[in-house]
């Protein structure tokens, strides 16, 4: 499965019954290559080692686009 995802301004804790205090994560949005519409929780993301345009990576993922109406009402703490 292939799928493009835009991060949104919005972030929320994921939380299991073993962990305290949970985990931040980002919401991203998109859709797969057939055009179904999916939303994301980003924990951690990096490049490779090997990558030189590290710099580009960094200033493209402040890029933040409005929260949807739909993940707005996502609550701020999740149970998992």
């Amino acid at each position: 499965m292939k799928i493009t995802i835009k991060s949104t301004s919005k972030i929320v804790v994921l939380k299991a019954a073993t962990l305290s205090d949970g985990v931040p994560a980002r919401i991203w949005v998109g859709e797969t290559e057939s055009g179904i519409k999916v939303h994301c929780f980003v924990t951690r993301i990096a490049v490779a080692k090997n990558e030189l345009r590290v710099d580009e990576f960094e200033k493209e993922l402040l890029e933040q686009i409005p929260p949807t109406a739909e993940i707005e009402t996502i609550p701020g703490r999740l149970i998992l």
